[in-house]
């Protein structure tokens, strides 16, 4: 059995919630692959460290040819041991076997976990001075279930917004002071360009 912090579980939530993936491994175990972009690397070691517990080996280089536009795209990939934790993990954020915000997501949501999720999906927008949370292929009951436990929490007051590749979360400048004050100790530097300075 595989310990982790609380902190460590922090994380772990944020990375689920952001670009990680649990796949399914027999009926009880899942792992968790994590994926990105060669520049990346630096982040994607940072999780593995973070995470240490529950990684082995090393991380691999890969390369993929897009099928429609042809682009080379080159990433890193570090995949973690196999867990009945991570299985039952699994089973809340994969219901259906698709990546789900779970409506209880007040009781995994921390500071640490926001500034993860933000780190994989945020975005700042200079020119409005305003953030975005890009939630992904979400149904927007989903979207709300976000909005509202960031009201709750942390007094975030953001809003739900639909774009072409489903829902984001928009920070406008007034909470964008809010989210800074919120998750700056928790970013590393290669992330900075995603909040004001």
């Amino acid at each position: 059995m595989i310990s982790l912090s609380r902190k460590q579980k922090s994380i772990l939530f944020g990375t689920i919630l952001g670009d990680g993936y649990l796949q399914k491994t027999g009926k009880k175990n899942a792992r968790l692959r994590l994926e990105h972009g060669s520049k990346q690397k630096d982040y994607l070691l940072w999780k593995v460290d973070k995470l240490k517990n529950i990684f082995q080996g090393k991380p691999k280089y890969l390369e993929r040819i897009h099928p429609i536009t042809k682009r080379k795209y080159c990433y890193w990939r570090y995949q973690s041991q196999s867990t009945p934790y991570l299985g039952k993990l699994r089973k809340l954020f994969y219901p259906d076997g698709k990546k789900r915000i779970p409506e209880k997501l007040e009781k995994y949501l921390t500071p640490t976990t926001l500034a993860v999720w933000y780190m994989d999906d945020g975005y700042y927008y200079l020119r409005d001075r305003c953030s975005y949370l890009y939630l992904g292929n979400v149904t927007q009951k989903e979207a709300e279930i976000v909005s509202q436990v960031l009201l709750k929490k942390f007094r975030l007051l953001a809003r739900v917004k639909k774009k072409k590749k489903g829902y984001a979360i928009y920070f406008p400048p007034k909470e964008v002071k809010k989210l800074k004050t919120l998750i700056k100790g928790q970013i590393i530097s290669y992330f900075n360009y995603k909040l004001p300075s």
